[in-house]
């Protein structure tokens, strides 16, 4: 397989998996999410990137009421199952494609261990939704904790990878203009 068919094949899975990433995610912001707000009065878990407390989980996880927390589970935690690979997907796809001109591929390493710990904090952090939601009105503190702690891992991880992402894409624009003007 020549370069150019590679190169041309890692782009439609960049733009084929941020479309559907994309679509997912306007979905889950304008839906999901926003019923579950609606309906608790509260932020939800997931678009807390600084955590929360175990007081805060507790008046949300009782504010969603019964129907609140099954519409969680079964809505808004099915979405967020596809959404973190759908988001690693592209942003590998991305810095791959863009950074194939790059001399040094270490920002292009770096950006796929990003991408993939984003992934991997989103699933922890559903997984512990999904254990507060299972285990209410026994919520424990560390469980909590360890679900806060996910949601700003994967908070982090997500914003350094795409900020590496675009970097990665403002280097491969500065080298294209630099290949067309020696």
């Amino acid at each position: 397989m020549t370069n150019r068919i590679l190169s041309k094949q890692i782009g439609i899975i960049a733009v084929g998996s941020g479309l559907i990433g994309a679509s997912i995610y306007l979905l889950m912001i304008n839906v999901t999410l926003a019923h579950i707000e609606a309906v608790s009065g509260h932020v939800p878990f997931d678009m807390r990137p600084f955590g929360y407390s175990s007081k805060e989980a507790a008046r949300l996880l009782e504010a969603l009421g019964v129907e609140g927390r099954a519409y969680y589970l079964s809505h808004q935690i099915a979405l967020d199952t596809l959404y973190p690979a759908m988001l690693a997907l592209t942003l590998i796809a991305t810095t791959c494609w863009f950074g194939q001109r790059m001399p040094n591929r270490k920002l292009v390493r770096f950006g796929i261990v990003l991408s993939v710990g984003s992934a991997l904090f989103d699933y922890v952090e559903n997984l512990g939704i999904a254990a507060m939601i299972w285990n209410w009105p026994e919520v424990s503190v560390p469980l909590v904790y360890a679900t806060s702690t996910a949601t700003i891992l994967k908070s982090v991880l997500t914003t350094a990878a795409v900020l590496l992402t675009l970097l990665v894409g403002f280097n491969w624009t500065r080298l294209s203009k630099a290949n067309l003007h020696p």
